[in-house]
């Protein structure tokens, strides 16, 4: 292996990730989290495969608007239909629409499928590959071919699979991926399958795999360590069925273990906080035994495991958590490592107060404890951080709030009375709304609009709720997020509570007190 050989990480947590149960993305979710894996540092962001649904569309024709520091926006799509021509595949068509500089098209490499799925003849399908990739590449695209069920293939029929590859490679393709895509092959049959390959074509392959066996990440890893230099994964390993490999693994142990480089060495340490924050898009918990970034990962509990960890941390942990951004739990002392909140604090510049650190650091460790994550909720952590600074300015007073939630002929209407104090000048403001959230946004606007006329240009973007301890029932506790947005920042907050209605109304609080010292205190 080369010291520091790049290895190409390509994401499909936006196609492929989500096809997973239960997983679904609204178009600014997908928008956010392609941001997100640009400022992480990721090569390729496959973003869909337009023409298959309206999403896919729109999210290709709004993220034109956005300005990428590294990523490269990638469309998916297949190889031209049976009988037609690619200027007559409605679905080619709409691969071109797209704009997108590169295009990943998939085709068939195992004979089961050509001949049992699509209907065709082995030699129509190597043309459908080479009409495909030749007509896209005459349209000025870089062309990257999946080759399907290519290890099933190679086991089936090797002259036919690796004929496919050929035809990919003679028609100008510019990569190709190596697909475990039934997710049945194990590590030996990926090794011997790729050593086999390489030596048939002369062209950069990747690999993509997924985890029916349990082993995506074992079989990418094993793959580039025989010569593939693409890397296809999802970040938490989202995916159909069992998933998609894992890129919040596969990374670090490509670049920390092996010594590839697949990101910038500075952005590693952000590898928690993306693994978390698409998470929360996805509105799943996140596993807490997840490798590298779980919430237990680096976690210590009882006897000499402690003993040894707090001598010498190697004694129980394999890589350092500050690395990707994690943190050390010792869970008998209740202490733990706070790196995470120690970066996000700098730009109060408090480094050389260790007693005001420590305060900030005990909050959070409490809150923590209830069931606060400050990962997605950075406003409501800076509001923490201002009052324990004494910089904390409180705008308003609340004096209290009622939501009514009725039925009126046979639609269901939220109303909310909302009464504030601004300067000894009392407000009590009623407003309706969607539901009773939107109706407690209305109402506080409404009522603060007349003191504070910027809230004009504030709006709440998402909302998402996580039920905290579910075994618990009804006396479960609830966890809501909030995002807003105004002309210049977007920002999140965060409330607790067993009641629904009061974990949103200490979200939106945050939100609007956020916004209304953000320009005062923090920049």
């Amino acid at each position: 292996m080369e010291k520091d050989k790049k290895i190409e990480i390509y994401d499909t947590t936006l196609r492929d990730g989500a096809q997973g149960e239960s997983i679904f993305f609204t178009i600014v979710d997908q928008i956010k989290i392609a941001e997100k894996l640009d400022e992480f540092g990721i090569d390729f962001i496959e973003g869909g495969w337009p023409g298959s649904n309206p999403k896919a569309v729109q999210f290709f024709k709004e993220i034109k608007n956005k300005k990428f520091l590294h990523s490269k926006i990638v469309a998916f799509g297949s190889t031209r239909r049976k009988n037609l021509k690619p200027h007559e595949d409605t679905y080619i068509k709409a691969l071109l629409k797209s704009e997108t500089e590169y295009i990943t098209i998939f085709g068939k490499s195992w004979d089961l499928h050509v001949t049992d799925v699509l209907k065709i003849s082995p030699d129509e399908n190597l043309k459908m590959i080479e009409e495909t990739i030749t007509f896209l590449i005459k349209e000025g695209k870089k062309i990257f071919f999946d080759a399907e069920h290519f290890f099933d293939g190679f086991k089936s029929n090797p002259i036919y699979a690796i004929k496919t590859l050929k035809t990919a490679r003679e028609s100008g393709a510019e990569r190709v991926i190596l697909c475990d895509t039934n997710g049945g092959s194990l590590p030996f049959e990926i090794e011997d399958i790729i050593k086999k390959t390489i030596k048939e074509i002369t062209i950069p392959i990747g690999i993509h795999t997924h985890n029916d066996s349990g082993i995506a990440v074992s079989n990418s890893i094993i793959a580039v360590k025989n010569g593939a230099i693409q890397v296809h994964g999802t970040i938490n390993g989202f995916g159909e069925r069992c998933g998609n490999a894992d890129l919040t693994t596969i990374i670090p142990i490509l670049q920390i273990k092996m010594g590839y480089k697949c990101i910038e060495e500075k952005n590693l340490v952000h590898l928690t906080n993306l693994s978390r924050y698409i998470y929360e898009y996805a509105n799943i918990i996140p596993s807490g035994t997840q490798p590298f970034v779980g919430f237990s990962a680096f976690t210590h509990k009882g006897g000499m495991h402690i003993d040894a960890v707090t001598k010498n941390p190697r004694t129980y942990e394999h890589i350092s958590p500050e690395k990707i951004g994690n943190k050390r739990k010792i869970l008998v002392s209740e202490l733990s490592g706070k790196s995470t909140i120690l970066q996000k604090i700098q730009k109060y510049k408090i480094e050389k107060k260790p007693e005001i650190i420590k305060n900030i650091l005990d909050m959070v460790g409490d809150l923590e404890k209830q069931g606060y994550q400050f990962e997605s909720a950075e406003a409501s952590f800076d509001l923490l951080v201002m009052k324990i600074l004494g910089k904390y300015q409180k705008m308003f007073e609340v004096e209290g709030f009622r939501v009514i939630v009725e039925e009126r002929g046979k639609k269901i209407i939220s109303e909310a009375t909302v009464k504030i104090k601004v300067e000894n000048l009392m407000e009590h403001t009623a407003s309706e709304g969607d539901g009773p959230v939107n109706a407690l946004d209305n109402a506080l606007r409404k009522s603060l609009i007349t003191f504070y006329p910027e809230l004009k240009e504030m709006k709440l973007t998402d909302y998402k709720v996580r039920i905290i301890h579910p075994e618990k029932a009804t006396a479960a506790v609830t966890r809501v997020l909030i995002e807003s947005t105004d002309e210049k920042d977007t920002w999140g907050t965060i409330g607790l509570s067993e009641n629904i209605i009061e974990a949103s109304w200490k979200a939106l609080i945050d939100s609007i007190e956020y916004k209304l010292l953000k320009e005062k205190i923090i920049k």
